[in-house]
């Protein structure tokens, strides 16, 4: 069975990810910029409505995936924040300038989020050599990877998908994203393996 994740900024678009086969949530503000962290206000209305796991996005700021020291400590803050407000997880991914995976920051966050469960966002997708990042975050202890495969959309993408999965052998779980809508989700997890998707739009897959 196919489990869809969908992201929401708001407790309209969650009461309606809950009510349309949604099976899992991402938490976040300013979908217009890819997510950024949600709102103290926001995180404490969803605690209170959701039904479902929430996986909170743990991002300062729009732009690239390159964060300073300071961005690094408000990072580790929103996460003791969030372990203590139990929720189910968290969502960022950290580049360093060549955009291969910032594995010192990471594996600090990683370290910070336990016991929560932690997905690498589609920062992932900038990654020069994804092999070598899917590799890289297979050893840093994420639970699972965001991404299209460096496609525009996950279908488009849904080949290199396939690669990811083979070569992921079960260790992280490739949730494919990007794109992903009820015309398409099938043809893109047949063709690529992928047992997790993810969308802003909510269907029953």
């Amino acid at each position: 069975m196919t489990l869809l994740e969908v992201c929401v900024d708001s407790i309209g678009a969650l009461q309606r990810a809950q009510a349309r086969g949604a099976r899992r949530i991402e938490l976040c503000s300013r979908l217009d910029v890819g997510g950024l962290s949600p709102s103290a206000g926001l995180l404490e209305l969803a605690l209170a409505q959701s039904t479902l796991p929430l996986h909170v996005m743990v991002r300062p700021r729009a732009g690239d995936f390159c964060i300073t020291t300071e961005e690094l400590a408000r990072m580790r803050s929103e996460i003791g924040q969030l372990k203590a407000r139990k929720v189910a997880g968290v969502v960022f991914g950290l580049l360093r300038p060549d955009h291969t995976v910032d594995a010192d920051a990471t594996a600090e966050l990683v370290r910070a989020a336990r016991p929560l469960r932690v997905t690498f966002h589609r920062a992932f997708d900038e990654t020069p050599d994804k092999l070598a990042a899917l590799d890289a975050l297979i050893a840093l202890g994420c639970e699972r990877v965001l991404t299209s495969g460096g496609a525009p959309t996950a279908h488009e993408g849904r080949f290199e998908l396939r690669k990811l999965v083979e070569r992921a052998r079960g260790r992280i779980v490739v949730l494919a994203g990007g794109g992903v809508r009820e015309h398409n989700w099938r043809e893109l997890v047949r063709d690529s393996g992928v047992t997790e998707i993810h969308s802003s739009t909510p269907f029953a897959p």
